[in-house]
């Protein structure tokens, strides 16, 4: 493995870490700069977004009156020169609604190089699951 690549492998996982980063603190504006101008999210519940404009509009939104921490581990990236795929593991505390929410995921994304830095292509989030605190995510034997 050559120093590119491992630059390259960093550089991506820093996207990623930048990401949740910017989610904590709420800075919209920042964390849409990560995508490429056409760049997608898709967040499972919820129409596909297209574009920065229509990401940066719908989690303006989305933070609005929520917060969510997320923190992203075990990032496996496969690259193709200016291109790259990967999937990183997600453990979310959040507060929604005025709950407090506890959740665990992955995103599948593309990423692709842009004037030398890394962009997301796309985001795709799958969550396994993402509930109250006090509820826990593991149904008890009488289905509650």
């Amino acid at each position: 493995m050559g120093v590119r690549e491992l630059a390259d492998r960093e550089a991506i996982r820093d996207l990623a870490r930048r990401y949740a980063h910017h989610m904590w603190r709420k800075e919209v504006a920042e964390t849409t700069e990560l995508f490429t101008e056409d760049g997608e999210m898709d967040t499972g519940d919820a129409p596909v977004l297209r574009g920065r404009t229509a990401i940066l509009e719908a989690y303006q939104g989305a933070l609005e009156d929520s917060q969510f921490h997320p923190f992203v581990h075990n990032h496996i990236v496969e690259l193709r020169g200016d291109e790259a795929t990967g999937t990183c593991y997600l453990d979310l505390r959040a507060t929604m609604e005025g709950r407090s929410m506890i959740g665990s995921g992955y995103y599948d994304d593309r990423y692709t190089r842009v004037d030398g830095a890394w962009k997301f292509r796309s985001r795709r989030l799958t969550m396994c699951y993402l509930v109250p605190i006090d509820r826990g995510w593991v149904e008890s034997s009488d289905g509650s």
